[in-house]
């Protein structure tokens, strides 16, 4: 898709996250296996999530079972490894839900005529997962780090989302809840909005007037 570029836009292109910004995940049942374990809230996403265990499943190099293992291996000395395996797995199919005021406002960026992309440090169940929510033909694109074997902040996953709509990076409005994703898309010249809620999210689009 070819983007003619408006001087009255302050931009022609949304690349926006998917965790915590359109997905949001229930930890009511993992918290509640924690505890029976004797362990704090949190105690497996710490695990679970350390650059370590977390980037070759996010690059694509492991699936889901064997991100489970690798958590039970960060558990070792601390929980039976059978009880680990449980709180990986309660981890790793954690319910969840899209956000419908969210996904209501990307879709009325897309209505407007703004391309959308989806920018997301993923595993390669993401797919699947979009369309358990409903969301298959949310964007105009997805790229997915596990698929491109290529995390945020790295600039290369930046360079393919514009590059697919055609926009150059000052071009582009980016949306992430990670700090250091929003800052790796500043430094390349994007506008960026470090999301937190709702209400973020429609300041930054207010400032188009095809969504104002």
């Amino acid at each position: 898709m070819k983007i003619s570029s408006r001087p009255d836009r302050p931009f022609d292109a949304v690349l926006c996250d998917v965790d915590n910004v359109i997905r949001f995940y229930d930890s009511g049942p993992l918290a509640e296996l924690e505890r029976a374990a004797g362990l704090a809230e949190g105690s497996t996403a710490r695990v679970a999530f350390a650059p370590e265990v977390d980037l070759p499943l996010m690059r694509g190099e492991i699936g889901l079972g064997q991100w489970v293992e690798s958590i039970v291996a960060g558990f070792a000395g601390r929980v039976p490894r059978e009880r680990a395996r449980e709180l990986g797995r309660a981890l790793a199919d954690s319910p969840f839900r899209a956000d419908a005021e969210i996904v209501a406002l990307l879709r009325r960026v897309r209505a407007a005529g703004v391309p959308l992309v989806l920018v997301t440090n993923a595993t390669v169940r993401l797919e699947d997962d979009l369309a358990e929510m409903g969301l298959t033909g949310l964007a105009d694109h997805v790229v997915s780090s596990a698929r491109l074997g290529v995390v945020k902040p790295d600039r290369k996953i930046y360079e393919i989302a514009a590059s697919l709509v055609d926009a150059s990076f000052d071009r582009c409005l980016f949306v992430d809840d990670t700090e250091e994703n929003v800052e790796a898309a500043l430094a390349l010249g994007m506008t960026g909005v470090v999301y937190r809620e709702l209400a973020d999210l429609k300041a930054a689009l207010g400032a188009h007037p095809a969504l104002s």
